[in-house]
């Protein structure tokens, strides 16, 4: 059975559409700066939540940031899809923090005035941005929310393909968001990961990540969808694996053994050859450990025939539960666009692996691409698109 996307949509700090996005990484355009509200170098998407409510009407006590900046990119691919009664319909987002922003706003209110209002902590839970967007969108089949870290997106995009592959579901809106918070830049910050200044992934001078927000979601349809729908396929996505190489608790293992995992039975599932990919979208994240890892297990994937492969992440920051699914309609504007997509602030290659990324946005031939989103505790996941 053959699952195809037929919607994507993004928000991120370098655009507000996929439209936007795609411009962005064209033009080597970033979206990373020094943040006055975190102190940091983080890719911030520059709306505020009045403007980013005001856009989508809501009222001011009952959404996160997180479900914010998931409407609109929900909406973008959802597209005008509706409610059908012959397709079985489901939604499968992520996040890893939820409601933390207003976690954290909540804190320093009572903090301030002592006041406590407890009632006002029932909608800052993960899966309450999940909710928010089914009611908006008219879908009131299966609903989940995961988290899973920094694999959260992607995981979300497998589950949606499982659910459809099993025979579950028709049709699967399929996706993740993330807003900043200061939980995770001084979480980050006291892991020692957080590059003071731009992030350089697979650069021998790398010292850390910079994180950012948004969201992304996808729609995944089998024929039988399509065929009510009318949607055309932008892609086929082909392959999807997840290992758990558990080797620490937010660190890879040093030999990349789960990501390895990952890549080979997506490989296997999607019966493409390593010597068939065309473009990897890597994890790539700009720590010592992560980007170490990630080379060794491409080289072990793919050996001798070392496809093109570039981390986005100097463009967005990493925006953790978002990542698997902003980077995957990354993948999709690839295939669409025939094209790979630059590394940006690279400069000389990891000694012990002298792998080099693109460091340009170059046409190409792509009919096969990897996406990578590895998570703590070495919870890895790889998608593979292919042209349809």
């Amino acid at each position: 059975m053959k699952i195809y996307v037929t919607g994507i949509g993004v928000i991120s700090a370098i655009g507000f559409d996929t439209t936007e996005n795609f411009d962005s990484l064209r033009s080597l355009r970033t979206g990373l700066s020094k943040s006055s509200k975190y102190n940091v170098i983080a890719g911030e998407v520059p709306l505020s939540n009045d403007q980013l409510r005001l856009g989508l009407k809501k009222p001011d006590h009952d959404y996160s940031r997180t479900t914010l900046l998931a409407h609109p990119a929900a909406s973008e691919a959802w597209g005008t899809n509706t409610q059908h009664s012959n397709i079985r319909t489901g939604l499968i987002s992520s996040t890893s923090v939820g409601g933390m922003d207003l976690t954290e706003k909540y804190y320093f209110n009572t903090k301030q005035s002592g006041a406590t209002n407890g009632s006002k902590l029932m909608v800052h839970d993960n899966g309450r941005t999940t909710e928010a967007v089914a009611l908006e969108l008219g879908i009131s089949g299966l609903i989940s929310t995961i988290s899973t870290a920094c694999s959260s997106g992607a995981n979300a995009i497998m589950q949606g393909a499982r659910l459809i592959h099993g025979n579950r579901l028709d049709r699967v809106l399929v996706g993740g968001s993330e807003p900043l918070a200061f939980f995770d830049v001084k979480g980050f910050s006291s892991l020692n990961i957080y590059d003071k200044e731009l992030c350089k992934p697979f650069d021998e001078r790398r010292n850390g990540l910079n994180l950012g927000e948004g969201a992304a979601f996808l729609v995944l349809e089998n024929e039988h969808s399509m065929s009510f729908t009318g949607n055309q396929p932008l892609c086929i996505l082909s392959g999807w694996h997840n290992a758990t190489d558990a080797y620490h608790q937010t660190a890879s293992s040093p030999d990349g053994k789960g990501a390895y995992l990952a890549m080979f039975h997506a490989l296997e599932k999607a019966a493409i050859p390593p010597a068939e990919v065309n473009y990897v979208n890597a994890h790539g994240t700009g720590t010592g450990n992560n980007d170490l890892s990630e080379s060794m297990a491409l080289q072990k994937t793919f050996g001798a025939n070392m496809p093109p492969f570039s981390s986005t992440k100097g463009f967005t920051g990493h925006t953790l539960a978002a990542a698997g699914s902003i980077e995957a309609v990354y993948c999709v504007l690839s295939l669409i666009h025939q094209a790979t997509l630059p590394n940006i602030n690279f400069k000389s290659p990891i000694p012990e692996t002298g792998l080099i990324p693109e460091t340009c946005f170059r046409s190409a031939t792509i009919q096969h691409v990897i996406s990578n989103s590895f998570g703590f505790g070495g919870n890895c996941t790889c998608l593979i698109f292919s042209k349809a």
